[in-house]
């Protein structure tokens, strides 16, 4: 089954939309694209992503794992990078840009994220399972909430598509 056919999971993207906006009085102003992601202070997360839940199981699927680093601006702007294991067993990437924000709906531990970029690694068979991809190579978009363990540790849920939920695990470097 192609992967637009699958019924969108709306009531993540309403609560994050939500959640997010609470968390930020920027969002309330036009996105400034124009910006150097080295040009603030800001800091470095590695992460690891030890599980994924798939909505609708498959056969097909194989466990996923991912591993990545994203560079996040003292204002909440990131760019990263994530390689990782498809749900069938192809290597992968995500190379992406997006936003972080902490704080949300007043609670200091919680925050939301988004992210949108270029994907690669759904490639013969699977090429359909993730929507315009060209040869391997088709967009990307993620939005995620997570918690704050300590100074530099958090948890976070990666809602991916329709298709899966992914845990993360961050540390963020010195």
């Amino acid at each position: 089954m192609p992967y637009l056919t699958h019924r969108p999971a709306r009531p993540f993207f309403f609560i994050f939309i939500a959640a997010a906006a609470s968390a930020s009085p920027t969002t309330a102003r036009a996105y400034d694209w124009n910006f150097n992601i080295f040009d603030d202070p800001g800091s470095y997360r590695l992460m690891v992503s030890p599980f994924t839940g798939h909505f609708r199981p498959s056969p097909e699927h194989k466990p996923v794992y991912a591993l990545g680093l994203e560079r996040q601006r003292d204002d909440g702007r990131i760019a990263g990078a994530a390689y990782f294991r498809n749900s069938f067993g192809q290597p992968s990437a995500y190379v992406y840009v997006g936003h972080h924000y902490d704080g949300v709906l007043g609670i200091p531990q919680w925050n939301a994220q988004w992210s949108a970029g270029l994907l690669y690694g759904y490639v013969g068979k699977y090429k359909n399972k993730v929507p315009l991809n060209v040869n391997g190579f088709s967009p990307g978009a993620v939005l995620s909430t997570g918690w704050q363990l300590s100074q530099r540790t958090s948890a976070e849920l990666h809602m991916l598509g329709d298709a899966a939920v992914m845990l993360q695990l961050s540390y963020r470097l010195p």
